[in-house]
């Protein structure tokens, strides 16, 4: 199993929703620094999709 651990923002409010089995997914986008700078001396960021399954997901929520 992998493991990732990303420090950023969360771009917008959790997306909360269940499956036709109850099964709970929440969505979300995360807003990560990147830890350089680009040639105009500026730090960008990168967009994450993540979803997140079950009791994880409802405690995001």
């Amino acid at each position: 199993m992998n493991n990732v651990q990303l420090i950023g923002r969360m771009t917008k409010d959790v997306e909360m929703k269940y499956t036709q089995n109850g099964v709970a997914v929440a969505s979300f986008t995360l807003a990560v620094n990147r830890p350089f700078t680009n040639k105009e001396n500026v730090r960008e960021a990168d967009f994450i999709r993540v979803q997140v399954w079950r009791k994880p997901a409802e405690n995001t929520a």
